[in-house]
């Protein structure tokens, strides 16, 4: 999958695929009606490369298009090369994360697994600050303020008036394991507990007691639209980043989050859990 797709592009690539298939017709006829070529049909289809809102707009009234339809589709079109708050550290971000910060933005809902450290979009500044100075790499001071500033404005999203649906699910070892000091660890499970409170967050534990489980290899994001043909998972390797979008692949994430999400503790005894190691520390 290409790091530059965004995901407008792709549910636009979507949307035009369903729109011809309904109406029965070939690239090269579809492509024949509007004056443009078999290939260009085909690019516009399949996520790669720009489009223009013009040809869009032909091609959805050949298909014969609600004009409901045809608004959306042409909005997407227009919006296909928008870029999120992030593009302003450009230079500075690898294409990987311009695609995670995209599907980020656009997200419905996310569903999260951790098993190392606390989802990036709950964590303190504290906390973040912590992680960056233990990378092993080492970090100038003003490279670790950049990128804690980076993860500090992508958790605006949990703030807009209609914020995504986060679910995440947390191995016992993230709420155990200290971050920095246990005063920032302490900060950082109240924030975890606040967090279960908002009515679009939900968190859970999956303590020790429930051993080996659906996700032992690693933790993973589930970036989740308005179409499920358009979700993506986002698997975090120590090697770089994963984004996993067949749907064989969707469906093997899908169940596992399933699966951890009844062996986890519910939402009550997850906080209580988050608490109880809170007091202790």
């Amino acid at each position: 999958m290409s790091v530059r797709t965004t995901t407008r592009r792709r549910q636009l690539g979507a949307m035009m695929r369903k729109l011809r298939a309904k109406k029965g017709l070939t690239l090269e006829e579809a492509g024949r009606l509007v004056g443009v070529s078999k290939a260009t049909v085909s690019r516009y289809e399949t996520q790669a490369g720009p489009v223009r809102w013009i040809v869009v707009e032909a091609l959805c009234r050949q298909y014969g298009a609600t004009e409901a339809e045809r608004r959306a589709i042409v909005d997407l079109a227009k919006d296909a090369k928008q870029q999120g708050w992030w593009n302003s550290f450009a230079d500075s971000i690898p294409e990987s994360m311009n695609l995670l910060l995209t599907l980020e933005d656009e997200a419905v809902h996310e569903d999260h697994f951790s098993c190392v450290y606390v989802p990036g979009l709950l964590q303190t500044r504290a906390y973040n600050t912590a992680l960056q100075k233990a990378n092993e790499v080492p970090l100038s001071p003003e490279e670790i303020e950049r990128l804690v500033d980076i993860r500090m404005k992508r958790q605006e999203i949990l703030r807009r008036p209609k914020p995504p649906r986060l679910w995440a699910i947390l191995d016992e070892s993230v709420i155990r394991r200290v971050v920095g000091s246990p005063e920032t660890m302490k900060e950082q499970l109240g924030r975890l507990l606040e967090a279960n409170e908002a009515p679009h967050i939900t968190l859970q534990v999956l303590p020790f007691s429930k051993g080996a489980h659906a996700a032992a290899l690693g933790s993973f994001v589930i970036f989740g639209g308005k179409d499920p043909a358009l979700d993506v998972v986002y698997v975090d390797l120590h090697t770089g980043s994963l984004f996993l979008e067949k749907e064989e692949e969707l469906e093997r994430y899908r169940l596992a989050f399933e699966y951890l999400r009844a062996q986890a503790l519910d939402i009550e005894a997850s906080s209580s859990l988050i608490d109880r190691i809170h007091k202790e520390l």
